[in-house]
């Protein structure tokens, strides 16, 4: 048996099938949020004027109009009640939909309204007995249970028309998977989730069909679904009208009368919506008669306006893939649709482009370890390099180990290869197995093989970049934590040094029996201050709401006893101290601490071997770009900078002093002056190296800038 040459599965992705109403889509979405009552429902009524026509006319029919006829589209809502409103809006969208299928207009669709409104009104009944909560829910599932015929019947007219009107039955299902290889359950099923309803819709409409014993503990909607389709197409079949009574633990004589109550409502309905039931149950099925043949020509050009759009599609479903994986899956489980591979697998080009080896993928275990080296030739390798498509035969002679191999992970008599070539470059190959039969016919679509190919190697391409975009990204952010542990350690080490110093201190003091107040107190300020670099460095510290006052001459005064008392300071080396006591800056105290310890530490270091002067001084206010600033400098008497370090002095370089975490402290003074809000200059000469920082002058309220001397005009730097 072979299969149609044309797939019903890759029509039903290029048909132009019609897109549910918004109106419809707008309403499932209000009763699903609960929040649906007149208001809205006259708001959504109203932005249709279509669905505003027929509400008026069925307001202002008979059954309805009470002497004087509904003016407005409020009084009509009014008149007929929030039910029947959502009744005929879910009716009405649905049959617009209808009508909007591909050959609906020139097919007798009678006997199918009639049953699909018999299975809607029963599936509500059905719901409102057996206490499921959305009415609305049920009565669209009706009615849409069997839109996959029409679905099949647009895809396929030729081969479908016949089956159109046959007894909607397990028979029926079993010819659509012999000729079509799909059934309408599935068909509809897919629509449905391709329209983006609710999945149980969808799931009731694939199991209508279903056996009632393997639905027992189904979703309350599928065993609605299946036992409206009993009643409305088999009302004759008792034995299988009691098993779906038992589905929704109903009595027999409940059915006849849900059924008796859905033939005047069906009637009703039909007459609101326009549709001439009439003689729908004497339809006479169509003739069998064989389907007229196309011109060569035209079903050739046919064929490649299809695969067209069908490259397209293809194209961008695999742009919806996340990640590698999910984009080989797509690929393989693509092909297997679009090409009735029996299975299909990928290799891929590994990272010196020496050999193909096996993507986990496909569901074959062994093709991890599987590999192909190109050097080595054969028929799979040479597809790769040639870019051309190969088409393998069990029994084809010289065939290669490697090709073997592969057919039997197939379990196929035959393969196609089809290299994923994007620009110059060959990604890998697709392999896909298929029966004997098939092999000519496959290979009549060797373009469309090709142009597959080429997309999916568009789409792995990309795929591969952001892959080593995303390491990149994850190299930078590994560095940056690096670095940031690296200044982390660097800071922390200036108060742990201090409090290792003052521990001696306090030791020797302890020993004497002199007072140790003052040097608690400086022990639990640094230990306070440890656990401030680690969260500010680490960007754990949350930013303060508003800067505070800070008296410089405080700080500065702090810095130089915690240098003294500890020991840091030379005896040659000596510290001048001329900050005015007026002199206050808005920022945090910790910060400009921080700041000082780095510079006054540098300058020691700098003058340890020949000793010399430091001096931290403040040269009143500067006026720069109308803001004002403090300026503080702390300048030594040593050798000066080298220009090669001058050249990078605020940047974390490797420094000639020993430790592995040196040449980061001007770095993290510069980070820490600009969170300050601050500026940092360095000048430097055989005579000496002086730091200039300007920082904020204070604005808090009742803190008033010093007069002492006047600012001093700075352009920007």
């Amino acid at each position: 048996m072979h299969q149609p040459d044309q797939d019903i599965r890759n029509r039903l992705l290029i048909a132009r099938l019609p897109a549910m109403p918004q109106i419809l889509i707008k309403l499932i979405g209000h009763l699903q949020a609960d929040d649906l009552g007149m208001p809205e429902l006259a708001a959504l009524i109203a932005q249709d004027a279509g669905m505003t026509g027929k509400i008026l006319a069925v307001a202002n029919s008979s059954a309805y109009h009470r002497g004087t006829r509904s003016a407005n589209l409020e009084q009509s809502l009014v008149s007929l009640g929030t039910d029947m409103i959502k009744t005929l809006v879910i009716s009405e969208s649905v049959f617009q939909t209808f009508n909007n299928f591909p050959h609906s207009g020139s097919t007798d669709l009678r006997a199918f309204w009639k049953n699909s409104l018999t299975a809607a009104v029963v599936a509500r009944e059905l719901a409102r007995r057996t206490g499921y909560g959305s009415l609305e829910e049920a009565y669209l599932a009706g009615l849409l249970h069997n839109v996959g015929r029409l679905a099949l019947l647009a895809t396929a007219p030729r081969e479908y028309a016949f089956n159109f009107t046959a007894r909607d039955d397990e028979d029926l299902c079993a010819v659509e998977q012999r000729t079509l290889q799909i059934t309408h359950t599935e068909a509809g099923a897919w629509l449905i989730e391709r329209w983006q309803l609710d999945s149980f819709l969808a799931d009731s409409v694939l199991y209508h069909h279903e056996a009632s014993s393997r639905l027992e503990s189904a979703h309350p909607l599928i065993r609605i679904v299946r036992l409206a389709h009993l009643m409305a197409a088999h009302a004759d079949d008792e034995a299988a009208l009691l098993e779906g009574a038992g589905l929704c633990g109903l009595a027999r004589p409940d059915l006849d009368e849900i059924l008796a109550l859905a033939e005047r409502q069906v009637m009703q309905s039909a007459e609101h919506l326009g549709i001439d039931l009439a003689g729908a149950d004497d339809i006479p099925a169509p003739s069998a008669q064989a389907p007229a043949q196309l011109d060569p020509v035209a079903q050739r050009l046919s064929d490649e306006m299809r695969n067209l759009v069908l490259v397209s599609e293809i194209g961008q479903a695999f742009a919806r893939q996340q990640g590698e994986a999910g984009l080989l899956e797509s690929m393989v489980r693509s092909a297997r649709m679009l090409f009735d591979f029996e299975s299909a697998l990928v290799l891929l080009e590994n990272p010196t482009g020496q050999a193909l080896v096996g993507a986990p993928v496909g569901g074959v275990a062994r093709l991890a370890e599987f590999s192909i080296p190109l050097a080595r030739g054969g028929v799979v390798a040479h597809s790769a390099l040639a870019r051309q498509t190969a088409f393998v035969r069990r029994d084809d002679q010289g065939l290669g180990l490697a090709e073997e191999q592969l057919l039997r992970m197939l379990g196929s008599d035959s393969m196609v290869c089809v290299p994923l070539v994007a620009g110059a470059r060959c990604l890998g190959v697709l392999v896909g197995g298929l029966p004997a039969w098939q092999f000519g016919a496959v290979k009549k679509r060797e373009h469309f093989l090709k142009s597959f190919g080429a997309q999916a190697a568009t789409a792995l391409e990309n795929t591969l970049s952001e892959r080593g975009h995303a390491r990149r990204q994850l190299a930078q952010v590994a560095e940056e934590y690096r670095e940031a542990s690296r200044r982390v350690v660097h800071e922390v080490n200036n108060p742990l040094s201090i409090i290792k110093n003052y521990l001696s201190v306090l030791d020797e003091k302890l020993a004497r029996q002199e007072p140790v107040s003052g040097e608690m107190s400086i022990l639990n300020e640094e230990i306070d201050r440890v656990g401030q670099l680690i969260n500010g460095l680490a960007d754990l510290k949350p930013a303060a709401t508003s800067p505070d006052s800070v008296q410089v001459a405080k700080v500065a005064n702090e810095v130089l006893r915690l240098f003294r008392t500890t020991g840091f300071l030379p005896a040659n080396v000596d510290v001048v101290l001329s900050v005015q006591d007026d002199a206050r800056i808005d920022g945090d105290a910790d910060m400009l601490k921080q700041v000082l310890v780095n510079l006054v530490k540098n300058a020691v270091e700098a003058l340890e071997a020949t000793g010399g002067r430091i001096e931290i001084t403040s040269r009143g206010l500067v006026n720069r770009d109308r803001t004002l600033y403090v300026e503080l400098a702390v300048a030594d008497t040593g050798p000066g900078l080298p220009r090669d370090v001058l050249a990078n002095l605020f940047s974390a370089v490797k420094s000639t002093k020993d430790g592995a975490h040196h040449g980061l402290g001007l770095s993290i003074v510069h980070s820490l002056v600009k969170k300050l809000r601050g500026h940092i200059a360095c000048r430097s000469g055989s005579t000496g190296t002086a730091f200039e920082i300007l920082l904020p002058a204070a604005t808090s309220a009742g803190v008033s800038a010093p007069p002492a001397l006047p600012a001093r005009v700075l352009g920007s730097a």
